[in-house]
């Protein structure tokens, strides 16, 4: 995609790139969301569900 007038591109430097990763990396199931502010990472949320077996 293009770069559009006002916008900034989102850097992310090696230790957020490995949060992202351990975050993705540690979840069988659920959501990782990131929270941009600015053109900038300011939250990683992770939502883990835990699937239980009927009986």
């Amino acid at each position: 995609m293009a770069d559009q007038p006002g916008r900034q591109n989102t850097m992310l430097t090696e230790a957020q790139l490995k949060k992202i990763q351990d975050a993705v990396r540690e979840i069988r199931y659920g959501t990782v969301t990131l929270v941009i502010q600015d053109g900038k990472l300011i939250q990683i949320d992770r939502s883990e569900k835990i699937r239980l077996k009927s009986e």
